[in-house]
Formats: structure tokens, C-alpha cells, sequence
């Protein structure tokens, strides 16, 4: 098979996956797979200005909010954002709550709601090591993902209080607050039909279980060896952990590098 793009997770993919770095045998990697004439893709949960050192890496395709907003160079290739009275009303809810949400537009943004379990949570997914900016109205703006941060608990009392919203738990304290299904799956999609390349020709690397969705689409499916047990069992190949140039050796071990 011949392949002409590669879709990458960031986090615990792209990045090492006990401190976060990008490794310069990784920069070397999607330098050579541009080299060759395969486009690179990144697709991760973060919102567009935490992709800068993405950028940097000459990865110019960009999946960010799970899916919900793609750009390739400046052109928006696809967007899905929150409809702004429901933002509106579950903003001020979780104020009434004391309870902490993010704010995913082109920035990241936080309700000012502060505690320990989100600072970890924070740090745990993004890399942050202090809160996010407070934006009083964020509703007025294109909100392309909204995180809930709870436990069990609290989660179920947003679902009784918003029945007409998905509450999809992806970290131990956070949850995406969705009107609609938003994949990475559907984003590539996009990009594959913007690029004019079928799904055959596609690789993707991720290590959660929200890459499921997009290694089962790809027409090669690698699970980091650092991933969850379900990614794995739906991988097509199973390679090193990222912190062991996994990438690196799933690409040589089918003749792409």
C-alpha cells in the first residue's frame, strides 16, 4: 500500500509520554515523512494556541478540540462550535455550582472556578502548571469545545440538569460538554476529502481511547506502545511507546521510513 498522509495524536504520541517533550528523533521523523511526499497531520484534543510547537515541528494540517476545529496553514477547513444560549446556560450554572468549565475557542479559557483536582487535571492533559485565562463572556464567542471538570457525582447532576447535551468523560476529572458528536474521526474525514486522498492511504498514530475512532478509520491503525488496552485491541499494529521512538519504529517496520 501506498500511503500519503499520517495523522498524529499529541499527547503521549507526538510528545514523550512521562514528560511531555517532542524529541528531536521525532522532528528528524516528520521532516523525512515530508521529505517523501506524505502530508502530516496533528490531531489532538487541545485548543489551536496550545499547537504552536506543533507548528514548529513544519506540521501545518491541525485537528484540535477533539475534532471540532480544523485548519490546513490559516484556511478553516472544518468547525463544529456550541450554540451560544446553551453555552450561555451552562456557564451559568456551573458559576452557580462553584463548579470549573474550559473554554476551547481559538484560545483556551477557564470560568475562574478554582481548585486542586482541576490544576492537576490541567497539568495531567495539557502540560499547564497555572489556570488558563478567566473570560467573563465567553458564550458570545465560537465555543468549539466546552470541559466540564467533576467527578462521578457531579457529572450525573449535569446530566439530569442539561438532557439535551452529551457529557463524554475522557480524564479522570473532565468531561467534554457536547450538542453533538465531535470525533477526530469526522475532522479527518475532512481533511482526507480536502486533500483528495482516500482513507485507504492513511496512517494514524494515537494512544487513548479517543484515537480509537481515528485509527479504525485510517487505513493503518498504530496504537502507541504506552496506549490503552481498547486502543490497542483496535490497532492494526502495536508499536513502542513514544518516550522509545515508537513512531519511528512502526514507520520502519512497514518500509515508509
Amino acid at each position: 500500500m501506498s500511503y500519503k498522509i499520517v495523522f498524529f495524536d499529541v499527547d503521549g504520541t507526538l510528545t514523550h509520554h512521562e514528560n511531555g517533550t517532542i524529541s528531536t528523533k521525532t522532528r528528524e521523523i516528520v521532516e523525512s515523512l515530508k521529505h517523501k511526499g506524505l502530508k502530516t497531520v496533528a490531531a489532538t484534543g487541545r485548543p489551536l494556541s496550545l499547537c504552536e510547537e506543533i507548528r514548529e515541528l513544519g506540521i501545518d494540517t491541525l485537528i484540535t478540540a477533539n475534532g471540532a476545529f480544523t485548519v490546513h496553514d490559516e484556511k478553516v477547513i472544518h468547525k463544529l462550535s456550541m450554540d451560544k444560549d446553551v453555552a450561555r446556560e451552562v456557564f451559568e450554572y456551573a458559576a452557580s455550582q462553584n463548579h470549573g468549565l474550559s473554554f476551547y475557542t481559538k484560545e483556551l479559557s477557564m470560568n475562574g472556578i478554582k481548585d486542586d483536582n482541576i490544576l492537576k487535571a490541567l497539568k495531567e492533559t495539557l502540560s499547564l502548571s497555572d489556570y488558563p485565562q478567566i473570560n467573563e463572556r465567553i458564550y458570545d464567542e465560537d465555543i468549539y469545545l466546552m470541559c466540564l471538570y467533576a467527578n462521578e457525582e457531579t457529572a450525573e447532576q449535569y446530566a439530569q440538569r442539561f438532557p439535551h447535551l452529551l457529557f463524554k468523560r475522557w480524564h479522570p476529572f473532565i468531561l467534554s460538554v457536547l450538542q453533538e458528536e465531535i470525533t477526530k474521526s469526522v475532522a479527518i474525514l475532512k481533511v482526507l476529502d480536502y486533500f483528495n486522498i482516500h482513507q485507504s492511504e492513511a496512517i494514524a498514530f494515537g494512544d487513548g481511547e479517543h484515537d480509537i475512532d481515528m485509527i479504525e478509520l485510517a487505513g493503518l491503525g498504530i496504537a502507541m506502545g504506552n496506549g490503552s488496552d481498547k486502543l490497542k485491541n483496535a490497532a492494526g499494529f502495536v508499536t513502542k511507546k513514544s518516550g522509545e521512538d515508537g513512531i519511528e519504529f512502526a514507520l520502519k517496520n512497514f518500509g515508509i521510513l
